[in-house]
């Protein structure tokens, strides 16, 4: 299946359990970025089930070690941990050089990064635009300029990059998410178009409200009460904002890379 398009992928009512849906990926090596807990972990955790040699990373070796054990636990999957800070060249440089020693090459690449500081426009300094710039856009440009090469001299590779709710509607209080997210998406349609032709599909996942615990924190910290209605909405099923949850996302994720 050649999906060169853009896909956005929005809550559908998904209550799935974690089950093998031999998708045709097995041997494939999958590098998931911030994937030591949360969507990550939760996407990694899918693809060892389906057979597909892991990367995970993060920033903190004590979460890694915890992911690492829980994935080969469940699946008996090859799990490589690789401390990374995605705002760091240099460390996304090291990541993509221990995944092609250890498995010789990567076949998906699944990015995920956590939050930026959420903060107003007025409230948010010059420091705060650059760090969320290489969180969010500049460490998926890092990325991809080192894995989509191998893809193209294999003639199969497939980039998916989780973005968020905020493509759809700016939310209060997250500036930095709301902006430089549009161009995370604008880069992922470039790529579907270019890159296409060699049998390279790019498709960005847009979560909704799941049940993570950067929502939690937000929910009752920054975004007020708002959000808690959202939330609620979703665990009722109620319209558009109907729960799709982990797994929905989970499930998502694998289809576009089947």
């Amino acid at each position: 299946m050649l999906l060169t398009n853009y896909r956005v992928t929005l809550n559908k009512g998904v209550n799935t359990k974690l089950t093998c849906m031999d998708l045709g990926l097995k041997g494939k090596v999958a590098l998931v970025t911030a994937s030591s807990r949360g969507i990550g972990l939760g996407i990694a955790r899918v693809l060892a089930q389906e057979g597909v040699k892991v990367v995970i990373s993060a920033r903190r070796e004590d979460e890694l070690a915890r992911a690492r054990e829980t994935i080969v636990k469940e699946s008996g999957a090859e799990v490589l941990a690789v401390r990374a800070d995605l705002t760091v060249k240099d460390d996304v440089d090291r990541l993509v050089k221990e995944a092609m020693s250890t498995f010789s090459n990567i076949d998906i690449l699944v990015f995920n990064a956590g939050p930026p500081k959420p903060g107003t426009f007025s409230q948010l300094s010059e420091d705060d635009w650059e760090y969320a710039t290489r969180l969010l856009l500049l460490s998926a440009v890092w990325l991809t300029k080192r894995v989509v090469n191998n893809m193209v001299s294999r003639g199969w590779g497939r980039l998916i990059y989780v973005t968020s709710l905020t493509l759809m509607q700016p939310i209060p209080n997250l500036v930095l998410s709301n902006t430089v997210r549009l161009s995370l998406a604008g880069l992922v349609k470039s790529l579907a178009v270019e890159y296409g032709q060699y049998g390279i599909t790019a498709n960005g996942i847009m979560q909704g409200y799941i049940m993570t615990e950067r929502i939690n924190q937000l929910a009752q910290e920054e975004l007020g009460p708002g959000v808690l209605v959202l939330m609620r909405l979703s665990r009722r099923g109620v319209g558009r904002y109907r729960r799709v949850g982990m797994e929905g996302l989970r499930k998502s994720v694998t289809w576009l890379l089947s």
